[in-house]
């Protein structure tokens, strides 16, 4: 009985003493992979909101300024290589009968590289006398240089669309 009350006096204790401490403080690795995650979600939101707004010139301050990029799309071949791909969407951007809304459904920073999964709604009003729509899932991947985050994979592929 003594045994059972003393471990009982034990947990007593033990309970009050963690419910009286202090919460725990962010520590600076902590504040500083906060920053880095917001960082990085600024950039893909500057990013995505480039496409849709047909920026070439945002669009290109997204991208790794070393270059690296990759680019994979259905239909397409691979493209490597940032001013390849930005001069792909240039080209796109030229066409003014779409447009491109998106959603950041995951994103998962580290300490220098980030993934995310976004769902991205592309339309046209007329294509072939018909509304068209293609939903997209894009995976992208993005590498931290300093204190920056830059695109560096962009590979979409098609969910659902109006036609084949």
């Amino acid at each position: 009985m003594i045994r059972k009350n003393s471990s009982l006096l034990i947990l007593f204790l033990t309970l009050s003493i963690l419910a009286c401490a202090d919460e725990p403080k962010l520590n600076s690795a902590t504040t500083e992979n906060k920053a880095s995650s917001a960082a990085c979600r600024e950039t893909l939101e500057t990013h995505l909101d480039a496409v849709s707004k047909r920026d070439i010139r945002t669009l290109r301050e997204t991208l790794s300024p070393d270059g690296d990029m990759e680019f994979m799309m259905g239909g397409l071949e691979r493209m490597i290589g940032a001013t390849d791909f930005a001069e792909f969407q240039a080209s796109w951007f030229q066409d003014s009968s779409w447009t491109f809304e998106t959603d950041i459904l995951h994103l998962e920073v580290g300490e220098t590289l980030a993934s995310a999964t976004v769902e991205a709604m592309y339309r046209e009003a007329d294509r072939d006398g018909q509304p068209y729509f293609n939903r997209l899932h894009i995976s992208y991947v993005l590498r931290k240089h300093g204190d920056e985050w830059y695109i560096i994979k962009d590979h979409a592929s098609s969910a659902e669309k109006s036609t084949d």
